[in-house]
């Protein structure tokens, strides 16, 4: 038996992600604007990475709170109070290293090996393979799509409930589509969780960015103290901080032990200089918060607009997040295209492919950019599609 067959299955069978395939095929092109990963072009402001930096000098570098400093949860508590009207106690949350870690970390609190876990799609690939990685089985209910929009019906969701589903994992705003639950989406899925005795995983780290004004509607709004919500949280989108891979989880306090525990047997915590540049984001960071969302919003006019405008493009711009997901007329081997438009349009996209059941036909593109490389871009595209 050679070393590779030797690990465990579970490792073995993890997928390679389609979109880092792509990546890796054109990270280093010479002009290449790249629109594949989920994430903006800016660096993180100064006010979230001095405190950081002055906090690392000043030799906060030994173990700290595995739940996260107090003053951190206690402004993740404010933040919520702000944006959501919750008031939420400092035991309802757990710091994380990372989004993903807060996903995986939900995942093994509420599933056992064999679980099923439905997952609306098309989805951002990532939660099915580390609930793989879990034991957990992955069950997709689709999104509808007609005339480039994307809606939930429940009934579909309820369809493929059995007595092995253990969860439900909601994503709204979605990437990659951007389709975003109303209200009345949110308390049909809820009520589904409460009569079936499941779990929710709520990924709304989108949630500030939603085009109709405000923020989007949560399952923070209509729910009761005991139901089975777990909400999965990131700084990486709102701030400008995806490489500092800090996240956090809200969770009914009497589980945030559990979590906590996970925490210990995975990272023993987050760094301490590092949740003092995530306690500033906080605490000054709204209105940077609100120039993002007002530079998402010009750019995915202009670059929806721009696809739409070849007559060869089949979207609509998303009510929530900050992608395009679009079908190009003709095209059906989206990975195949993902490497073609690196090398003949130097335009970096994650094929359809990634995303499951759904999204096969589609690419998707991170608008949240600078606005000349997003106008760049699309007439790039523009160019290529015409060509075809």
């Amino acid at each position: 038996m050679n070393q590779l067959d030797s690990l465990s299955r579970r490792a073995i069978q993890a997928p390679e992600s389609g979109i880092v395939t792509v990546v890796n095929h054109g990270r280093l092109k010479p002009g290449l604007i790249p629109l594949w990963a989920g994430e903006g072009d800016e660096i993180t402001p100064e006010f979230i990475s001095r405190p950081a930096a002055d906090a690392l000098l000043a030799g906060e570098t030994f173990y700290t709170w595995q739940r996260g400093i107090p003053e951190l949860r206690q402004a993740l508590s404010d933040y919520h109070a702000r944006h959501f009207g919750r008031i939420l106690p400092l035991d309802s949350f757990c710091v994380t290293g990372s989004g993903m870690q807060a996903i995986k970390i939900a995942i093994e609190a509420v599933v056992n090996p064999g679980d099923e876990v439905i997952q609306i799609t098309p989805a951002w690939p990532n939660f099915a393979a580390a609930l793989g990685m879990s034991g957990g089985v992955p069950v997709a209910a689709r999104l509808d799509y007609v005339d480039g929009r994307w809606n939930i019906d429940p009934d579909r969701i309820a369809s493929v409930i059995t007595p092995k589903t253990r969860a439900l994992f909601i994503n709204t705003p979605s990437n990659p589509t951007g389709w975003t639950a109303t209200r009345e989406d949110l308390v049909a899925i809820l009520e589904l969780a409460r009569k079936h005795g499941l779990w929710i995983i709520a990924d709304e780290i989108y949630t500030r960015f939603f085009y109709a004004g405000g923020r989007a509607p949560s399952f923070l709004d209509i729910m009761n103290d005991d139901d089975r919500i777990i909400f999965v949280n990131t700084f990486s989108k709102n701030w400008s901080m995806t490489g500092w891979r800090v996240g956090w989880i809200v969770a009914p306090p009497a589980i945030i032990q559990v979590l906590e525990n996970s925490v210990q047997y995975q990272t023993s915590g987050v760094p301490q200089f590092m949740q003092k540049g995530a306690l500033a984001a906080l605490e000054h960071g709204d209105a940077y918060v609100e120039a993002q969302i007002a530079k998402a919003r010009a750019a995915r006019e202009m670059f929806c607009d721009a696809l739409t405008g070849t007559n060869r493009v089949e979207t609509q711009k998303p009510d929530g997040a900050f992608y395009a997901f679009f079908r190009i007329d003709g095209v059906t081997d989206t990975k195949t295209a993902a490497i073609d438009i690196v090398d003949r349009a130097g335009v970096g996209l994650a094929p359809g492919t990634a995303f499951g059941a759904g999204g096969s036909a589609f690419l998707r593109a991170c608008f949240l950019r600078r606005l000349d490389h997003v106008e760049d871009a699309a007439g790039r595209l523009a160019d290529y599609i015409s060509a075809l």
